[in-house]
């Protein structure tokens, strides 16, 4: 072979793999788009039992074409208190099924229609300002480019059969199944989609550069590769994180397992499907890849508890939980007590202020160290504090229609005010996480004296915010007037640290973007000071 096809060659499938991951990315993104919030309702929601969690994780993951997204979701929501460890294990389970539909969709031989589907998309893209239709028009976009890098692709790997090397490691792989599993676990790490790899393997067989017995192994191997992303996305992170992804790993290493010690049964079984259907030879991959998944679930669907405890047990520690649901807010009282129900919204209330400061206290970290899980734990609360700021204010104004004394209306003004006050904080500091976002990817440096004046600034903020809790929790005049004097020291801090601020700039010793940071982020600290007295106010207004 000369250097110039071996150049073209690699070219091709180097650039088809390329545009293979783009359509995948695409198509995925466009439906995620259109499905729009529902995702998160969908989890939420059907994870009652795990059959249906299994339902849930296989809907979701067509519709966003990535087992990996669904898992990052899952994780989320175990975090949040929405999901229990049992049902995300049954969402993974289903997010393992779902993700067969890419190999599926491959196996419809239209790759000779790729660039007007291509070109459908694009039109779609282009020449509408329709967001629905913008979306649509990504996933078409999403669909041709996928089989158009199939195709180029296909071009690259050709010559391969021809190859003694190669022809001698799928004679290998056919009489040694485990290094066929190694060879396809490897490459799916490599590339970072087993959907790629799977659909690579699809090509392969199809050009007759692999028997059956050789590709199955490879296609076990790139769903254990595919754990692997779930994998790092959990380093770092939370235990709940950590126990999915591993969960994720066991699943399919089981599954595996299980499979090539009746490798011989499956090979006759995917042979008879092809025959019986007269398959071409990607969807016979595709049948294999999604009866293997399939099968692996049925098996396991009875030991979830069991893998739960397991991966308890691998991965000890406490679960960090976000709780978006609300603990106090028990609809009886509505009726039956105006007084016991305005205790309960209270109660509510402290406890989304506690998570305020929470919120705070991690984006302060985060500003200091950079480390992202305490910019996603801020995020996290900052989920919370808007979950229950509805739930709170719909309990409110329920309240609100039954009768009420002139100080039970007071205390109810109060709560609604503050509500709102508790959820202006979150999304300050989410304003101040975006700050830093923009500070560390745009590598703007601050000077040692303005991270001082910062961290002084926070820790005066949190403080107060910190008070005005206090003094809601407990009636506490004393309290809520210390909270107006601090935030009069914030606001003089303020203004302080803006003029320093302008000295430094002046002399040079920062830059404009480093000025505009600072700037920013003591600018929405003084706001979050702000909101803070207003709480403190509201106490001071209850007779």
């Amino acid at each position: 072979m000369s250097n110039i096809d071996l150049q073209t060659l690699l070219f091709e499938f180097i650039g088809g793999l390329g545009i293979f991951l783009l359509g995948i990315k695409y198509m995925g993104e466009g439906l995620q788009k259109s499905a729009g919030d529902r995702l998160r309702d969908i989890l939420d929601r059907f994870t009652s039992n795990p059959f249906l969690g299994v339902l849930a994780g296989i809907i979701v993951t067509i519709l966003i074409q990535s087992s990996s997204g669904t898992t990052v979701l899952t994780i989320g929501l175990v975090n949040a208190g929405f999901m229990t460890l049992r049902q995300a294990i049954g969402v993974i389970m289903g997010a393992n099924i779902g993700t067969t539909v890419t190999a599926f969709i491959i196996g419809i031989d239209i790759g000779e229609y790729a660039l007007p589907i291509i070109a459908i998309g694009c039109f779609l893209l282009f020449f509408f300002k329709n967001t629905k239709i913008n979306n649509i028009g990504q996933t078409v976009f999403g669909f041709g480019a996928l089989f158009f890098g199939l195709e180029l692709m296909s071009g690259g790997l050709k010559p391969l059969r021809s190859l003694e090397v190669f022809q001698e490691l799928t004679l290998e792989m056919s009489q040694t199944p485990i290094l066929g599993v190694v060879v396809g676990t490897v490459f799916t790490v490599i590339v970072q989609s087993s959907s790629a790899t799977i659909g690579i393997l699809q090509t392969l067989f199809a050009d007759g550069a692999m028997d059956l017995k050789a590709a199955l192994p490879v296609l076990f191997g790139d769903n254990i590769g595919t754990t692997i992303t779930a994998i790092l996305a959990s380093i770092g992170a939370s235990v709940a994180a950590r126990r999915a992804a591993l969960t994720h790993v066991i699943f399919n290493v089981i599954g595996t397992t299980i499979v090539l010690i009746l490798l011989t049964p499956f090979t006759n079984y995917v042979g008879f499907l092809q025959e019986q259907f007269v398959l071409n030879k990607e969807m016979t991959i595709a049948f294999a890849h999604g009866s293997f998944n399939i099968v692996n679930t049925l098996i396991q669907l009875p030991f979830i508890g069991a893998l739960a405890w397991a991966v308890t047990k691998i991965v000890p520690g406490k679960d960090v939980i976000i709780e978006y649901k609300p603990q106090h807010l028990d609809p009886i009282f509505i009726q039956q007590s105006s007084s016991l129900a305005l205790d309960q919204a209270k109660a509510e209330v402290v406890r989304m202020g506690e998570y305020a400061y929470k919120g705070l206290e991690e984006t302060n970290l985060y500003l200091t160290n950079h480390h992202q899980k305490h910019s996603e734990m801020a995020i996290q609360i900052e989920g919370a504090l808007n979950s229950l700021d509805r739930k709170i204010t719909d309990y409110l104004i329920e309240l609100s229609g039954e009768s009420m004394s002139e100080l039970e209306s007071a205390r109810h003004t109060a709560l609604m005010d503050s509500v709102r006050d508790i959820e202006r904080i979150g999304d300050h500091f989410e304003n101040i996480i975006e700050l830093i976002d923009y500070k560390i990817s745009n590598k703007v440096q601050l000077t040692d004296q303005a991270i001082e004046d910062l961290n002084n600034m926070f820790d005066l903020t949190i403080l107060t915010v910190k008070q005005a809790i206090k003094s809601l929790d407990n009636t506490n005049r004393e309290e809520a007037l210390a909270v107006v004097q601090k935030e009069d020291q914030i606001d003089k801090m303020e203004r302080v640290f803006r003029k320093k601020h302008i000295i430094r700039m002046n002399e040079g010793l920062c830059s404009g973007s480093a000025g505009i940071v600072f700037v920013d982020i003591i600018s929405n600290l003084e706001r979050i000071g702000d909101h803070a007295v207003n709480i403190a106010e509201a106490v001071l207004g209850e007779k």
